[in-house]
């Protein structure tokens, strides 16, 4: 991918040609090999790190005129810091393939006529000019390595994941780096968790559901509805809805129960979006005995005041609690015919709020969120809209 961008990109290619030591990292560009002098007048080495801006999978260009710096304050020859280039300290996580670069500060250099870079060439070589020019004097220090330090780094995506370079959050969305993720029905509320689930950097997810796609299962899933997907499993239709977004996805049009073992090895977490409770007991059985943590997701409404009330519901059973957390029937193992989720009341907002609520969970579970109180058990009142978990309940 790093060999791409440069023959799609002219200024990143003119920056190599130059000499810098360039790599691309978790939508960030990098310069290693910055030479500066620190407050002793001695020389440094540090790196410049600039977001990347997609315009499309290939093109990219300067989301702004500031700039990161791995190294202390760069000082000039009189042995004061630098002045005008404003910013000051901060951090950035990176990832795993730029560990060696440790972001301590941000500057700030606007160019006085354009008031922007035209691209990363005119942007980087204003940098390193600045910050450089001293060291270079003093040292005869070489910002122009040609050292290559392309790394890989593999990304689940088949774009660039250009939102947690722009959230800065790249330290974050790495601790889901490991995960396979199972999502066993695909019902309302499994549809959105699916979609949820395609755009966070799990390393692998599998999706089961044995049903197929009617006009109904459109109000209550997201994206856009293809005619030709009617009357197909869901496990192709949410397949072929997928496939362009990302790698490690897989969907089967299957039946998880007790016998199936196979299809949850290597499994570290799972959701059990079913509504049945007949089918959830065997899902739980092999859960269970397979030691996979999971949570499970479901819904209670009814009509008894005329417009729809009820509950929205998110149970975690950990690897450790949850036999016991089963044993407190907090979710349905049998089927009640008058639930009036059984007729299919398009309650699509409903099934994303709950979709939402066992992601939010899972997420705050990988240290993703802050969590202030680990909950096993919420539940979200839809008529005044209020969330309860374990310590509140009876």
């Amino acid at each position: 991918m790093f060999q791409q961008l440069v023959n799609h990109n002219d200024d990143l290619r003119r920056l190599i040609e130059r000499g810098y030591a360039v790599a691309i990292d978790s939508g960030y560009l990098i310069v290693r090999d910055v030479p500066y002098l620190d407050d002793q007048r001695q020389l440094q080495r540090g790196a410049l790190v600039a977001k990347l801006e997609f315009v499309d999978k290939l093109t990219v260009r300067p989301d702004d005129h500031q700039v990161w710096f791995a190294g202390s304050v760069p000082h000039g020859l009189d042995g004061r810091p630098i002045p005008n280039l404003g910013g000051g300290p901060t951090t950035l996580a990176l990832g795993n393939a730029c560990k060696d670069v440790v972001v301590q500060r941000r500057f700030s250099n606007k160019p006085k006529v354009t008031g922007r870079f035209a691209d990363f060439f005119e942007k980087i070589e204003s940098y390193v000019t600045i910050i450089s020019g001293p060291a270079m004097e003093a040292h005869a220090a070489n910002p122009y390595t040609f050292r290559t330090v392309e790394k890989t780094c593999d990304s689940v995506f088949k774009f660039h994941d250009t939102l947690t370079s722009r959230a800065e959050i790249t330290d974050l969305a790495s601790k889901f780096a490991e995960d396979v993720v199972a999502v066993i029905g695909l019902g309302g509320t499994g549809a959105y968790l699916l979609d949820l689930l395609v755009k966070t950097p799990v390393r692998e997810i599998r999706a089961f559901d044995f049903d197929v796609f009617h006009v109904h299962n459109a109000f209550r899933s997201p994206g856009r509805l293809d005619e030709s997907e009617l009357g197909k499993s869901k496990a192709e239709t949410y397949g072929v809805r997928y496939e362009n977004f990302r790698h490690g996805l897989r969907v089967e049009r299957k039946l998880i129960d007790s016998s199936s073992d196979a299809e949850l090895e290597g499994v570290t977490f799972a959701f059990v979006c079913v509504d049945k409770g007949s089918a959830r007991s065997g899902i739980f059985d092999i859960l269970i005995s397979k030691r996979i943590p999971f949570i499970d997701v479901g819904m209670g409404l009814d009509r008894k005041r005329g417009p729809v009330n009820g509950m929205l519901r998110a149970t975690y059973y950990s690897t450790e609690n949850a036999q016991s957390m089963r044993e407190r029937g907090l979710a349905e193992m049998s089927d009640h015919p008058d639930d009036i989720y059984q007729t299919n009341i398009q309650i699509s907002e409903i099934n994303a709020m709950n979709a939402c609520l066992a992601v939010i969970r899972f997420k705050q579970l990988r240290g993703f969120y802050f969590e202030e109180i680990p909950y096993n058990h919420l539940l979200l009142e839809i008529g005044d809209l209020k969330v309860v978990g374990d310590s509140e309940l009876p």
